[in-house]
């Protein structure tokens, strides 16, 4: 026996779900995702990695502006879905849609449930320093992320893993996590397990601001930050006036002695700078209105010294 899926999904996290679901028995009803998006300087309408798949594949694809309009969930209705699978859609589903597909709805959402509620569970799950994070397939409720759990991958975090690495990885997973689920609803071998809300923590969305890095912090901390804002908004200091992104670097266990921020070595390929706690070397950087390069790259053409003090702005 097949069901008749409902998928709502936006960002290319959701892609390995929908290709999954294309290579399954499963019969896909229609593809929900967001309406373009102004992207890149010229602020191009683009379609979302979704709604690309969708139109290769010869989906029926719907992209509402909002799906709680009557129009929209009358045409939804009339599809008849068994299960809506949702992936990173972007928006809050009202009940009124959740209630369509006979099972309800299922969301695939990148973190080990209660812990990383929210928007940004990736970046934060690396920004809190920890050591597993996972998938999980919850049933959707009204609240945020607060619907029982029917089946979890737990996997570990690499120490130099960043946040869009970890995404592609745990987006995999999360895939062949719920072709598993899927296949158990059809046989009626799911257990939901209610989530201990007390044990709960969010992942707010992530803001440009957030990116700023304060020296004062250790080095391992701002080396976290680095690989959790990948690829957005992405880690930033300044110096001499201008934005200096920081897209990759590592903490080394020296204490300089030096004042946060202060660059105790700029030479080859080693640019070290001063933290509150510990040594920070960075290994890739991008300067304002410039691409990336690594450090070498930069400290051969850009005339950064030791000495020179780097800031919060």
């Amino acid at each position: 026996m097949s069901l008749k899926v409902l998928f709502v999904g936006t960002p290319a996290f959701a892609v390995p779900s929908l290709e999954a679901l294309l290579r399954s028995s499963h019969k896909l009803a229609a593809v929900i995702t967001q309406p373009d998006r102004p992207a890149g300087r010229g602020r191009i309408p683009k379609p979302s990695p979704v709604k690309q798949l969708a139109l290769k594949a010869g989906l029926k694809l719907m992209e509402p502006p909002r799906v709680e309009h009557p129009g929209c969930l009358d045409e939804i209705r009339l599809l008849e879905p068994d299960v809506g699978v949702v992936v990173a859609y972007g928006r809050i589903l009202p009940s009124s849609f959740l209630k369509i597909p006979r099972f309800g709805c299922l969301n695939l959402h990148a973190s080990l449930l209660p812990r990383h509620r929210g928007a940004a569970p990736v970046a934060w799950a690396i920004l809190m320093g920890d050591e597993f994070t996972g998938v999980s397939v919850m049933q959707m409720d009204e609240g945020l992320d607060t619907g029982p759990v029917m089946a979890t991958v737990k996997t570990p975090i690499g120490p130099q893993e960043d946040a869009q690495e970890l995404s592609q990885r745990l987006s995999r997973l999360g895939a062949d996590l719920l072709l598993e689920t899927l296949g158990k609803l059809e046989e009626g071998g799911l257990v939901p397990s209610p989530q201990k809300h007390e044990e709960a923590t969010y992942a707010p969305r992530l803001r440009k601001q957030d990116g700023r890095i304060a020296w004062e912090e250790t080095a391992e901390r701002i080396a976290r930050k680095v690989r959790a804002l990948v690829p957005w908004p992405s880690a930033y200091t300044y110096w001499g006036g201008r934005r200096l992104k920081i897209l990759k670097a590592r903490a080394l266990a020296l204490e300089s002695g030096q004042r946060p921020g202060r660059v105790i070595k700029a030479k080859g390929e080693n640019l070290w700078i001063a933290t509150g706690g510990g040594t920070l070397q960075v290994l890739e950087l991008q300067p304002e209105a410039k691409t990336a390069m690594t450090a070498q790259a930069f400290l051969s053409g850009r005339g950064m010294q030791e000495g020179d003090l780097l800031s919060s702005g």
